[in-house]
């Protein structure tokens, strides 16, 4: 008798009944409760989004599929804020299963059977349905950042317009049209679209995401924004370039060869992502305003994205 997501995720009714766990062994060290009679393996650090989204689905019954970040991280499109609950939509209107704080979120609708995907064996929706749930269920920027992620590599935004279009009525329809507007699926991380979306918002022109850069070696460097025409790069820097002493060089020699053609790079954390937006934006408007071919002719005006 086969137990689906045993030994990592599964059903401790089933597990025993299989014969494969006994019940004193579940409440034992090896074994950790993540929802009523949903186990995983215990572990050193906290269970994951993915293996939380997995739990949730076993829990949530035989019509469960998992929606909105838990669908994502499923498509490999994290896109998540650590804490996130799972998420799985269900059709039963009673007797069902119900949200827990903090742990899963049970959302019921209907969904198209095209909606619905595999991944692993696990039923999820597909990613252009999770790009339109996520982008009008989160806020706006953190929408973009849902639609950029699961559409990288896959999908153009602009197909949203037919969920828009089947379901007209859906709360937050709108906020899908305006992410659509924003959205571009070149994006190299959620981190990139946060620093896209600062920009732009403060009334930047829109810059280019993952621009190619041909070093004096003929070989391709790529940048994570990019106003091409006045060589300025703006990177996001996430501290791993620093992880190590040969990544702390190979950046610093990524730098040296950037500047040798012809680029200035400014680069910026999270915390000053989160912090100082509005610091960036001047940085950002007065290193193309330097970058201008007129530049020192008096105060230059940069128009913004229309």
């Amino acid at each position: 008798m086969s137990v689906p997501g045993w030994p990592e995720v599964f059903r401790g009714t089933a597990a025993i009944e299989a014969g494969l766990v006994t019940r004193g062994q579940l409440r034992g060290p090896e074994y950790h409760r993540l929802l009523p009679d949903t186990y995983v393996r215990a572990s050193e650090t906290p269970p994951d989004l993915t293996v939380r989204s997995l739990a949730a689905y076993h829990w949530a019954g035989p019509d469960a599929v998992l929606c909105g970040y838990s669908a994502a991280e499923m498509h490999g499109a994290s896109c998540a804020p650590p804490t996130a609950p799972a998420e799985v939509v269900v059709t039963v209107i009673r007797d069902g299963p119900r949200s827990r704080h903090g742990v899963v979120r049970v959302r019921r609708d209907l969904l198209h059977p095209g909606e619905i995907t595999e991944v692993d064996g696990v039923r999820v929706t597909s990613r252009l349905r999770t790009a339109f749930d996520l982008a009008r269920w989160l806020s706006p920027t953190e929408g973009v950042v849902a639609v950029d992620a699961l559409a990288r590599g896959e999908f153009t935004p602009d197909l949203l317009l037919h969920f828009a279009v089947r379901y007209p009525g859906r709360r937050g329809v709108r906020k899908v049209l305006d992410a659509l507007s924003r959205a571009d699926a070149r994006s190299g991380s959620p981190p990139e679209t946060r620093l896209r979306l600062i920009l732009v918002q403060g009334g930047l022109p829109r810059p280019v995401p993952q621009h190619p850069v041909v070093d004096e070696r003929r070989e391709i460097l790529w940048l994570d924004l990019a106003y091409p025409e006045h060589r300025l790069g703006v990177e996001y820097d996430g501290g791993d370039h620093f992880a190590t002493p040969e990544a702390a060089r190979a950046d610093a020699r990524r730098h040296t060869r950037l500047v040798a053609a012809g680029w200035r790079v400014l680069r910026y954390t999270s915390a000053e992502m989160r912090h100082s937006p509005s610091r960036i934006v001047a940085e950002v408007r007065k290193a193309l305003e330097l970058s201008r071919p007129d530049a020192g002719q008096g105060e230059l005006s940069i128009s913004p994205e229309p």
